[in-house]
């Protein structure tokens, strides 16, 4: 991928660190990535490195320590139509429907702006297209409590992608999904971000799904949280599951495995465990 002039996403310095009475917790420490316009990065790392709280700082949901986060050369001060999120748990409005649920943000704009019957229209058009490619025709007037986890996720991916936002970040959004559906919305998501040229930011514990989605990996590791390494994935932008069985593709899985394994802290040297199962329960 060709990184231009001008980065969609250009993080710079950045610290975050939280006060927990009298300890501070650094969250994340100077962590500087650049994510060009149309790119696709995933983040991946131990548990308490740092990625949904980088995540929500381009978000403009957390607040920066020090350091800058800029979308197109601009500083954010806080969330934006440019930019949309999907948690890692599901947040529809329980009130609505899957149908009103997607649409909800898009009529939000059109009540704040002027819009014509044509812009209705089309609005109605793209809402149906994502019902139908998400899977949920056949409930789309169902409420959110009368769906499972996985759809009420699906609802929550349409939702963001409704206004067609130049900046999807996703924490976790495939976790509740079962793994045939979780493999046809990473198809999904693909071939929605390639046609609308949409830039990716994707956080996850599955370094399978970090590869096959990203044109980048960014390993952060903890305590400080930090970007301690970027692996570019040696793949076209067009990609079939078949991909995963490759020696490329085993064996970036393979190192950027040892690279978390390095950076969690956790041992599992065999007299370290042979120590362990020898040392007495009390």
């Amino acid at each position: 991928m060709t990184i231009m002039s001008i980065p969609r996403i250009q993080i710079e310095a950045l610290d975050k660190r939280f006060e927990t009475g009298d300890c501070e917790v650094i969250a994340l420490q100077d962590a500087n990535l650049s994510i060009a316009p149309a790119e696709f990065v995933t983040l991946v790392g131990a548990s308490g490195c740092g990625k949904s709280t980088l995540l929500r700082i381009v978000g403009g949901l957390e607040p920066a320590s020090s350091g800058t986060v800029s979308v197109d050369g601009k500083p954010i001060s806080g969330p934006g139509i440019d930019r949309a999120m999907v948690f890692q748990h599901y947040s529809l409005y329980p009130w609505l429907t899957v149908t009103e649920n997607i649409k909800f943000c898009r009529q939000l704009k059109m009540h704040r702006d002027v819009s014509t019957s044509s812009d209705v229209e089309a609005a109605g058009g793209r809402a149906d297209a994502l019902i139908r490619l998400m899977g949920l025709g056949h409930v789309m007037q169902a409420y959110p409590n009368q769906l499972s986890g996985g759809m009420q996720q699906r609802v929550a991916i349409a939702r963001a992608l409704m206004a067609r936002p130049r900046i999807l970040l996703m924490d976790e959004p495939f976790g509740a999904l079962d793994a045939q559906t979780r493999e046809v919305m990473h198809d999904l998501i693909l071939h929605v971000s390639i046609l609308e040229k949409t830039t990716l930011l994707f956080v996850t514990h599955d370094v399978e799904e970090a590869i096959y989605l990203a044109h980048r990996v960014v390993l952060m590791a903890p305590r400080p949280g930090r970007i301690e390494a970027i692996y570019e994935v040696p793949l076209p932008d067009h990609r079939d599951q078949d991909m995963k069985q490759t020696q490329e593709f085993l064996a970036l899985k393979k190192q950027i495995l040892a690279g978390i394994r390095a950076t969690s802290g956790m041992q599992t040297d065999h007299d370290l465990l042979e120590q362990l199962g020898n040392a007495p329960a009390h």
